[in-house]
């Protein structure tokens, strides 16, 4: 089952959601941004996008980014725990 971080009811409303998503775990750890069918990935290990690449939080609602900022070591915690082989402060993914 994917983990959900709680975001405020008007980003919600606007489709946006934010989950470490399963049977990712072959990839590098990352939290995926979701707004209806559009999604962005960025890692857990340098918080830069990785899809899409060169993308940025001027594409992201500001609750969506203050929700991931307020809750950036659950979701270490939660991928550390859902993929524990590939931890976020494990080997680097060249």
């Amino acid at each position: 089952m994917p983990f959900e971080i709680p975001l405020p009811a008007v980003v919600k409303k606007e489709g946006w959601k934010v989950k470490i998503l399963d049977r990712e775990r072959l990839e590098p750890p990352h939290v995926t941004i979701i707004r209806r069918v559009q999604k962005w990935r960025v890692s857990l290990r340098d918080r830069t996008f990785i899809v899409p690449p060169g993308g940025g939080w001027n594409d992201v609602h500001a609750g969506v980014r203050r929700a991931i900022e307020d809750n950036w070591n659950t979701l270490v915690q939660a991928w550390d725990t859902k993929y524990p082989e590939n931890p976020v402060e494990g080997r680097d993914d060249d």
